[in-house]
């Protein structure tokens, strides 16, 4: 739980600085539009940062009440900065995230396909995209794992062929669909390719052992 909550904290920070330079680096409209539209990024920007703030500080408190009331005000940071900037990813995976937390799976889904929707999905680096990935797959099997586990097996595989087969999580997840899917060979061969990545890994480990020889 705690490295799924780096990882996530991780990615939210790095799709914050990428965005923002990606933001200022896009072509400048006349000049007045050009003045607002910086003010808006800034504001966007500011509205992230206190939402991804919020969002680590409900995962790191036990309290379930005090967990909700962050993760509640995480969404409104969010919601205020898709008002600003409709078309960041980052605003929707905060959303998404913050969603997941509260245990609201379906809407998180939503958020989540909006932020790797077109032209969304264009802002984000390989290695946010990736992430995007793996975190809309868990959140696929988590809504209907019997009906979307094909869907999330796609979004895996993408995963796996943006990161060259160099993500450990993409791996876990895609080996455990497999074997839900009865499909032992290709599970087994997942799970050992994460662990080729990450030897202590317990996911792979556990695959591997559940399957047997």
């Amino acid at each position: 739980m705690a490295r799924e909550f780096m990882l996530q904290l991780a990615f939210l920070i790095l799709t914050l600085s990428i965005l923002y330079v990606v933001h200022n680096l896009r072509k400048r409209p006349p000049q007045l539009r050009f003045r607002n539209r910086t003010r808006d990024n800034h504001q966007s920007n500011r509205h992230l940062v206190q939402g991804s703030r919020l969002l680590a500080r409900a995962r790191s408190i036990s309290q379930r009440p005090q967990t909700m009331a962050h993760a509640r005000n995480a969404i409104i940071e969010a919601d205020q900065a898709l008002s600003l900037s409709p078309r960041d990813p980052a605003a929707h995976i905060l959303k998404a995230l913050a969603l997941d937390l509260m245990g609201h799976r379906t809407a998180a889904l939503r958020s989540m396909d909006s932020a790797l929707s077109t032209p969304h999905v264009k802002s984000l680096s390989a290695a946010e995209h990736v992430d995007a990935l793996v975190k809309r797959a868990e959140l696929k099997l988590a809504v209907n794992r019997r009906r979307r586990v094909d869907s999330a097996v796609e979004d895996l595989v993408e995963a796996v062929r943006l990161s060259e087969g160099r993500n450990t999580a993409a791996l876990c997840s895609l080996g455990e669909c497999y074997e839900w899917k009865e499909m032992k060979e290709k599970a087994k061969e997942a799970f050992q390719r994460a662990l080729d990545l990450e030897p202590e890994s317990v996911k792979a480990h556990n695959g591997l052992d559940r399957l047997g020889p």
